[in-house]
């Protein structure tokens, strides 16, 4: 059986064909890679904007909470503010005294 070799021109077609295949690739490859890192970064941005819209949602309900006369007046006696007529009393000692009661408590 002998085999019959293809003719020069089909040979020659198919180097070309592969070549043409090879030469789009080689031009759609930094097209894609450019597509593809913008839509990671688009990803990315989106995740962002998630987060900050979270957190500006909490930031507008802590400000809506401490506008609230309650909170005025529980940072104004934090600040050790008192009412006109009140007497302001400090306190000292009241961890130690904590602890010397959960001490007797579990011994006695």
């Amino acid at each position: 059986m002998a085999r019959r070799r293809p003719a020069r021109s089909s040979i020659l077609l198919r180097w070309l064909a592969v070549g043409a295949i090879v030469l789009v690739g080689l031009l759609y490859a930094r097209p894609l890679r450019s597509y593809l890192n913008t839509k990671h970064d688009l990803a990315s941005r989106a995740t962002d904007v998630r987060v900050l819209r979270a957190e500006r949602r909490a930031l507008q309900r802590r400000l809506a909470e401490a506008s609230t006369p309650e909170a005025l007046e529980r940072q104004a006696r934090r600040l050790g503010l008192v009412r006109p007529g009140e007497r302001l009393f400090i306190v000292k000692g009241i961890s130690a005294w904590v602890h010397s009661k959960a001490t007797i408590g579990r011994g006695g």
